[in-house]
């Protein structure tokens, strides 16, 4: 049985890109989660006006790949310690947040920030949201077609070469036992 996260961990066209790597994953939305307004679009909540953050929705094969190696590798793909931003992008929309919707992904969320927090030793901490999906009206808004399967679409587009391709050497190499051999 097939099962889905949602992870927020700054522009989601890196975070998609990232998760469509992996062994198990079966299929990556982009969206948005977490705000305050039924059926946001991209301007909104680029202009900050919904509360809502760029995040991926995963489906997964648990049998595949666990809910805790999703995890691994979200807080491995992206800096978890600065608040509201990753690399350019700045804003609320590029927070990192973990939607969870069990007590048990919401258990193995807090235990890997934990264990992020322990080995962090120039005084920074994880500043990753846990909160669950049903906490915002709507949970999950799909974005729009053009920002589907983005980087497939644009890999010679500046943005792809300059921040999604290093990233995804980066787990590349950090991950290589997860990834699919497709990538």
């Amino acid at each position: 049985m097939m099962r889905t996260a949602i992870f927020g961990g700054g522009c989601f066209w890196c975070t998609e890109a990232v998760f469509k790597m992996l062994k198990g994953v079966v299929h990556v939305e982009p969206g948005y989660a977490g705000g305050f307004v039924m059926s946001p679009n991209y301007e909104e909540v680029s202009r900050g006006d919904t509360g809502h953050a760029e995040v991926v929705r995963v489906t997964y094969d648990p049998a595949r790949i666990s809910y805790d190696d999703l995890l691994t590798v979200f807080f491995g793909s992206h800096d978890p310690t600065t608040p509201h931003r990753q690399g350019n992008d700045v804003g609320e929309q590029y927070r990192s947040v973990i939607f969870y919707e069990t007590d048990d992904e919401k258990r193995s969320a807090e235990r890997i920030i934990e264990s992020v927090n322990e080995s962090l030793h120039d005084g920074t901490r994880v500043v990753t949201q846990v909160v669950p999906l049903a906490s915002a009206p709507g949970d999950f808004f799909p974005a729009e077609d053009y920002h589907k399967n983005y980087y497939t679409s644009n890999t010679s587009a500046p943005y792809c070469q300059l921040v999604i391709e290093p990233k995804l050497e980066k787990v590349r190499k950090r991950f290589a036992e997860l990834v699919s051999s497709n990538h």
